[in-house]
């Protein structure tokens, strides 16, 4: 186990190593592991776990894990709670500089690009949000949505979570309140941080990552997400709960849908939204990719970049 204990005179020596990857990569896994080798800690930026109520349809960290090593920003919210990547990269700043005053490394992990890139260059400066323009948009139906945004930016439609309303809706309500593409006033100029970043990418090929979806999503039904989905229902209008996973089972539980249809549409979502994860961060070059059994070579870059 490497020691990275420190003082705090030395912040510009200080590294954020974030280890990205799509959903059902592994991780978790991959994380604990550099944790314990770094005697440090990890912070989540998987937006989806946020929320202490969501357990299995989020394939949250089991109790045993978040006892390994300590973990942020898992299970600290509501989701009756309000927030948004702007507070996110203000929260977790604010814990960096906490805990770089005892450690020389940190690990942030997760699948959420947009939070990583807050936290590692920091968010646009866009228009704030006009209410009537939003409660607008919010009675739209999310095909409506889509296909708003398909022609008012279609360059950020290519690579949005197409499933994510919030972040539909935040996209064309910017290109109408400007004028201008959404994407073209996410400008990506870098703000200052007073730490080194290393960004780790995992990844398997295509085939191999759609049958460990498959694999997981059978097995979170043998879990209990039939029932812990049914516990959300009456709460199934919040944005919380508008993910994968949960929104299957809603129509299902709405007579929409069989369950057995429910349980393909979610591994079918879960491919497609590992997919877009995959788009977001292939076009970041600044990621060194792995896959997750090279955890040496992995370790061997951390040390090389000490």
């Amino acid at each position: 186990m490497m020691d990275l204990k420190k003082s705090n005179s030395d912040p510009e020596h200080s590294r954020l190593i974030v280890v990205a990857g799509p959903t059902a990569v592994g991780k978790t896994a991959i994380s604990i592991q550099l944790a314990q080798y770094l005697n440090t800690e990890i912070l989540s930026a998987d937006s989806r776990q946020f929320y202490r109520e969501l357990k299995i349809g989020v394939a949250a960290p089991s109790e045993t894990e978040l006892n390994t090593v300590p973990h942020h920003f898992i299970g600290n919210l509501s989701i009756h709670d309000y927030y948004n990547v702007s507070r996110y990269e203000t929260d977790a700043l604010a814990l960096l500089g906490r805990l770089f005053l005892t450690k020389t490394q940190l690990l942030m992990v997760g699948g959420s690009g947009l939070y990583i890139n807050a936290v590692c260059h920091g968010i646009d400066e866009l228009p704030d949000p006009d209410p009537d323009l939003r409660k607008e948009l919010q009675s739209n139906k999310i095909e409506e949505l889509r296909n708003k945004l398909k022609l008012l930016d279609p360059e950020y439609y290519a690579i949005v979570d197409l499933a994510n309303p919030t972040r539909l809706i935040r996209a064309i309500e910017v290109c109408l309140q400007t004028g201008k593409p959404y994407s073209s006033l996410r400008n990506g100029i870098p703000k200052p941080r007073n730490f080194n970043i290393l960004k780790i990418g995992l990844s398997r090929e295509r085939a191999e990552l759609n049958q460990i979806i498959g694999l997981r999503v059978d097995q979170m039904i043998e879990q209990g997400l039939l029932e812990e989905a049914r516990s959300f229902y009456p709460l199934r209008h919040h944005n919380a709960l508008n993910t994968v996973g949960y929104k299957e089972l809603f129509e299902y539980f709405d007579g929409k849908i069989t369950l057995e249809q429910a349980i393909t549409d979610i591994k079918t979502h879960t491919r497609r939204y590992a997919k877009r994860q995959m788009t977001w961060f292939m076009r970041d070059k600044e990621i060194h990719w792995f896959h997750p059994d090279d955890i040496d070579q992995i370790k061997q870059l951390i040390i090389a970049g000490s």
